[in-house]
């Protein structure tokens, strides 16, 4: 069992803190950045990660504690199966998991838990340039461009 780090409790707090409008955005990135996550793996022999495609993003699931990964299984109904994962630092899945995605992709925290969830959306301040959509087009980041949502 993976316990909680000092770097995931900061990162839940933090998001709760940016939840109730408290929070600051760069702050929220920091601490993602810094905190472990557990990533699991897709269904399938791809090796591949799990993630879920909305509105044109695919969204990397990751948890900041197996309990928060457990809520997830149970509300999907599969919480009697392994649910391998990869531990891997929030900088290193997205300066080096998130450019390897066909297409948009972002980080869907803790989606499981309807007041501790946060989405880091695939955009320049939170990926790399390269694949922040709002930079795709050549042009500068709008205003808020790089804040978690």
């Amino acid at each position: 069992m993976v316990r909680k780090g000092a770097d995931a409790v900061e990162l839940a707090a933090e998001i709760a803190e940016y939840r109730q409008g408290r929070g600051v955005a760069a702050r929220l990135v920091g601490e993602f950045r810094r905190a472990v996550l557990l990533v699991p793996y897709a269904d399938g022999s791809d090796g591949g990660l799990m993630s879920a495609v909305s509105g044109g993003i695919r969204w990397l699931y990751a948890f900041t504690d197996e309990e928060a990964l457990a809520r997830f299984a149970a509300a999907r109904g599969q919480a009697d199966r392994e649910w391998p994962y990869l531990s891997i630092l929030g900088a290193r899945l997205v300066d080096a998991v998130v450019p390897d995605v066909d297409g948009p992709a972002g980080i869907a925290v803790n989606v499981a838990d309807a007041d501790g969830s946060m989405l880091f959306p695939p955009v320049a301040g939170i990926v790399p340039d390269a694949s922040a959509v709002d930079l795709r087009a050549g042009g500068a980041a709008p205003a808020g461009a790089g804040e978690a949502s």
